[in-house]
């Protein structure tokens, strides 16, 4: 008889129902399991044969399971979880100008921003999101609160042309997060991206200091990007060219560009962003939310786009909830397309994982369920009455089940939800009545 083969240790043996690895495009598999090891996805396959490989710590079975790779939030604003519903019913720049931009300068501070990002920390792991793109203010405290809740966040070095509590320029703002970057460039679940407002509240000088620290530090810069219908004519009467030709002269428009929402895009613009090789992130529900438009999605992909989804803030959503954001997502190019046919519920599923994190530029780390990749992983119970009969479970996760089917999250390796519930690193302040506290403080400053 044969020598019996050692097993080989293990900190995790996963057996899903279904395991969606993203990669290769497609797959749907059965009698698969995933070992992890440390932070790191170290074995896929047929569940037998990894039993007879590795010897784990911990065993998790999921009977009633689809296990994917974490979702990616490409674009949000995280501390404005604490203005969830403040303005609503409002176009986007009397939103910013009458509701959020007052709100922000009265009330932004360290705990303001650190709190907030607590909130909608935890918001998101209940969901699956296991990557957040924060674009705000005071990344030092958003560092520490994701870092609290053991979650992957990719922080924007945030840059508008107008004093803030932050900073009272764009030259004090990108010299605050360039020292913050410096001091939490050994965390792993921590990385950054320059991140400047938009070319509307962003001047030439700026955007071309940008374009510099960019390509001297290999950063991605993220900005938001024809969202409103006016910012081009705006553009033309002040800068007499348009806001992407305008970042095309500042030398921003290339692979490590991130255009969000990106709604008035035109064809010869689309034509544009492929030949430099920028990314785009759609935020379907903000989009309708402030009634921006429709994105042309489907157009973006057929020309070859990385293209991610995003929540945008709680305060123009109302939700951190990238289920809703695929559901929308989907139906929303149906609709606009008129062809019941676009955007199937895979493709879907590729914008929140792998196909958000190649738009980041993440995709060796992040996006699927593959040996040596991050095991950041979210379990989606389908056993509830309302989720049943299941005959397809990639249609069931966009169109049928919801962030409250989210039952185990793991990132880096360590399970941050387990049965539904949150489990804190450090910080055990109830976060309900954090919530509450500053309700009630955003009340009296409102009145």
């Amino acid at each position: 008889m044969p020598e019996s083969i050692a097993l080989q240790p293990a900190d995790v043996l996963i057996i899903p129902r279904w395991l969606l690895p993203m990669e290769p495009t497609g797959a749907l598999l059965t009698g698969h399991a995933v070992a992890i090891r440390g932070e790191t996805i170290l074995d896929v396959g047929p569940t037998e044969e990894l039993e007879r490989r590795w010897r784990p710590r911990e065993r998790v079975e999921l009977p009633d399971h689809v296990l994917l790779p974490g979702l990616i939030n490409a674009h949000t604003h995280a501390a404005m979880t604490l203005l969830r519903g403040i303005g609503d019913d409002l176009p986007l720049r009397r939103w910013l100008e009458e509701a959020i931009w007052p709100r922000e300068m009265a009330l932004m501070s360290e705990a303001f921003v650190y709190d907030g990002t607590l909130l909608a920390a935890a918001e998101m792991l209940r969901g699956g999101i296991t990557t957040a793109v924060d674009m705000y203010f005071y990344p030092e405290a958003a560092a520490r609160a994701f870092a609290a809740m053991g979650m992957r966040s990719v922080l924007g070095i945030t840059v508008i042309d107008f004093p803030t509590p932050y900073a009272a320029d764009a030259d004090e703002a990108l010299a605050k997060g360039l020292a913050v970057r410096d001091a939490w460039r050994d965390e792993p679940l921590v990385s950054f991206v320059l991140a400047p407002h938009a070319p509307y509240s962003v001047s030439d000088e700026t955007l071309e200091r940008i374009a510099t620290l960019a390509a001297q530090l290999d950063l991605p810069v993220q900005i938001h990007l024809l969202e409103a219908a006016q910012e081009r004519e705006e553009s033309l009467a002040r800068h007499g060219e348009t806001p992407l030709q305008r970042l095309d002269r500042m030398g921003l428009l290339g692979p490590g560009l991130i255009g969000v929402h990106a709604v008035h895009l035109t064809e010869s613009e689309i034509a544009l962003l492929v030949e430099r090789g920028a990314a785009l992130v759609h935020c379907p529900t903000s989009n309708m939310k402030l009634a921006s438009g429709i994105a042309a999605v489907p157009r973006w992909l057929e020309a070859g786009i990385a293209v991610g989804l995003g929540t945008d803030g709680a305060a123009s959503n109302n939700r951190l909830d990238l289920f809703q954001e695929m559901r929308h997502a989907a139906l929303l190019a149906k609709v606009g397309q008129g062809r019941a046919d676009v955007l199937p519920a895979m493709q879907i599923l590729e914008l929140a994982t792998i196909g958000a994190a190649r738009a980041l530029g993440l995709e060796h780390r992040l996006g699927s369920i593959r040996p040596g990749k991050a095991a950041d992983l979210v379990a989606v119970a389908l056993d509830a009455v309302e989720t049943q009969p299941c005959y397809d479970p990639c249609s069931h996760l966009v169109f049928v089940a919801g962030r409250e089917h989210v039952s185990d999250v793991w990132v880096a390796g360590r399970r941050r939800i387990s049965g539904k519930i949150l489990l804190l690193q450090e910080n055990n302040r109830p976060l309900s009545a954090l919530a509450q506290n500053w309700r009630q403080r955003i009340q009296l400053q409102i009145r």
